[in-house]
């Protein structure tokens, strides 16, 4: 609440006053008003503290004595009128008046969102009628204003359930759970991606006021056959309709047909500009409601005349400031879309190069493994060439001494002829075990042989898999520093470590430094400092913040470039409002369609009826208008006393 005494606002005045209490639909505020305040006075107070300057839609209502809702004059003294004798005294601040286009009219961001708060209340409060299709879009387009843009990844079902979207007539109509209302309203809230607090709540005001009820303040009245009858007051002018259909007038009167308007206690007479019509008169049920007609027919046909006269200099320097406002935002928006633009390519980058690297890395875990099981595959073919040549040595020596054992034999064989015969048997046996170990010798020599080509075989293949793996580590390296060189993102440190420590453990002692590729500034599986750093972190955040201030140095200044380009942009709005209100009416068709099957027929109420024989017959708000103000004034006047 904010209080602020007046006392040296209102100088020369009693310094006696009173509290009073102003409600917005957004906000309360509390003031001191001197006691000689007029509602002049209190009515500009409120408008400077919220910041408001088109006040010329809006008023102060209270309840006065009897329980009715008036609005309070300007003029006249606040103590002076029929307000509550309470403290504080309340008053709500609202739209008295609605203009013809809220997005032609409707200057000021503070008017716009007071307008969309009421209208929204109105619909909800089922003071105007909505069809349940346009409820709903109604609905994500209030999500959109309150929350911003939907985010698949926070968004949680149930989110929307504390909040008031629908009016109770539309879920009393059908057989639906607010889960499913809620999923309905969430698919259009995604479409409403990128929309800012103000735009949601424009298009909120385009659409509503299309809506036969918008608008339109309603009074009970009678013709001079005592039928009960409707008049509505709205913008273009008077609306006379049958006691139970608000929503399709049965004959209009717009502000440029009526010349002057009287009152006469219940009587209120209208006079036409058509010199030979008779005069439009109508009795309401008291002479109060008569004045608030009266007192909204005025402030409405001023302000219909004021929309057909070259704008104030205050409203042209409103516009054109919101102009510039409008262009300057549109610029900070083009600038934070190729902002998040840019993030999300430097994202995908980050992605696919970590992607990359992990191919790469499982390359290269393949290439150690089999790098390892190859010189495993030596060391052993390296041992079984060492044991053959042990056995080949051992067979060696056993041959020599079964030769000097061959000799004894000869020796001891000369003593006897039998010792000679069986020392002949002996030595053809020796002979033959020599003869023997002479083939297995051979056999092993050749054995050692074939282990020794294998071995450097072996060898050869360890070679030729080493040179591939650096070869593969320079191709990573060269494909590396290319992106790095794009993006400003990585450093080049990181990957020698990571390779070398996941590569160089599996190495002989004897082969570690052998494998050098190229010269010292090349990549070798002996060094650990000459491979490229794929660290990911901090480069992007650097990145972001360079682009950032080389954008904003070049949007200081508007021109007249960015006119012409403001102007250019509001054609390309155009053309973009009307491709989306074709796809909206298309929306709307499949909503209607989809949800017709869980409707509730007992439930329906004669406005719907009224509005689906309104689709039916293809009429609009406006056609409606237009057909009931056809025919020259005297005849409508005499179809009104008709009725």
């Amino acid at each position: 609440a904010l209080t602020m005494p007046l006392r040296n606002f209102f100088r020369g005045r009693s310094a006696k006053s009173f509290p009073v209490k102003i409600v917005t639909l957004d906000a309360e505020l509390e003031f001191n008003l001197p006691w000689r305040a007029n509602g002049r006075d209190l009515f500009d107070l409120v408008g400077r503290t919220i910041g408001l300057r088109e006040t010329w839609y809006f008023g102060l209502q209270y309840e006065d004595s009897k329980g009715d809702f008036a609005w309070l004059k300007m003029e006249r003294k606040v103590q002076d009128q029929d307000i509550p004798r309470r403290s504080p005294v309340p008053f709500v601040f609202l739209a008295k008046f609605y203009p013809e286009d809220v997005s032609e009219e409707l200057v000021q961001e503070v008017t716009q969102h007071l307008f969309f708060l009421q209208v929204k209340q109105s619909i909800l409060n089922m003071d105007i009628y909505c069809p349940p299709e346009m409820s709903v879009l109604l609905a994500s387009y209030a999500v959109q204003a309150k929350f911003g843009d939907y985010d698949p990844t926070t968004y949680q079902t149930g989110a929307l359930s504390m909040e008031e979207l629908l009016p109770q007539r539309v879920i009393n109509q059908y057989q639906m759970t607010p889960e499913m209302w809620e999923e309905r309203i969430r698919i259009w809230y995604a479409d409403h991606q990128g929309m800012t607090r103000d735009e949601a709540e424009m298009e909120y005001l385009k659409i509503a006021q299309d809506l036969g009820m918008y608008g339109v303040n309603y009074f009970n009245i009678t013709n001079k056959k005592q039928t009960e009858l409707w008049l509505g007051v709205t913008a273009l002018g008077l609306n006379v309709y049958e006691s139970e259909n608000k929503l399709e007038p049965k004959i209009s009167f717009p502000w440029s047909e009526i010349r002057n308007i009287s009152v006469d206690d219940k009587k209120f007479t209208i006079r036409p500009t058509e010199k030979t019509a008779p005069n439009f008169v109508f009795f309401s049920k008291n002479s109060r409601m008569n004045k608030l007609i009266l007192d909204l027919s005025i402030g409405n046909h001023d302000l219909f005349k004021r929309r057909r006269k070259p704008d104030t200099i205050e409203v042209q320097q409103m516009k054109a400031a919101a102009r510039e406002e409008k262009l300057r935002r549109q610029i900070e928006k083009d600038k934070l879309a190729r902002e998040k633009q840019l993030r999300e390519e430097v994202e995908r980058q980050k992605a696919e190069l970590e992607q990359r690297l992990l191919h790469y890395q499982e390359e290269m875990r393949v290439a150690n493994d089999a790098l390892r099981r190859s010189e495993e595959t030596a060391e052993l073919l390296v041992e079984k060439s060492r044991i053959a040549e042990e056995e080949t040595m051992l067979l060696t020596q056993k041959a020599s001494e079964a030769e000097q054992e061959c000799q004894r034999a000869h020796l001891i064989s000369a003593k006897t002829q039998e010792e000679k015969m069986l020392m002949e048997h002996k030595v053809r046996e020796a002979e033959m075990l020599v003869s023997k170990l002479v083939e297995e010798g051979e056999r092993r020599a050749t054995e050692a042989d074939r282990l020794q080509h294998e071995l450097i075989r072996a060898r050869i293949a360890e070679k030729q898999a080493k040179e591939k793996l650096t070869g593969f580590i320079q191709s990573f390296n060269a494909s590396i520093s290319h992106s790095a060189a794009n993006s400003n993102l990585l450093n080049a440190s990181l990957l020698n470590a990571t390779l070398l420590n996941s590569s160089t453990p599996h190495l002989p002692t004897a082969l570690s430094h052998s494998l050098v590729v190229g010269s010292s500034n090349d990549v070798g599986i002996g060094s650990t400092g000459d491979l490229p750093d794929l660290t990911l972190g901090g480069s992007t955040d650097a990145l972001s913040s360079t682009y950032v201030g080389h954008e904003l140095t070049s949007l200081d200044l508007l021109n007249d470039t960015d006119v012409e380009q403001l102007s250019l942009e509001i054609e390309k709005e155009r053309g973009e409002y009307l491709e989306r209100s074709r796809h909206l009416q298309q929306q709307l068709r499949h909503l209607k369609s989809e949800i017709e099957v869980l409707k509730v027929e007992e439930n329906q109420t004669v406005l719907d009826a009224v509005y689906h024989e309104q689709l039916r017959s293809g009429e609009t708000k406006y056609s409606t208008l237009r057909r009931t103000r056809s025919g020259t004034t005297r005849t409508r006047v005499a179809f009104f006393e008709e009725l």
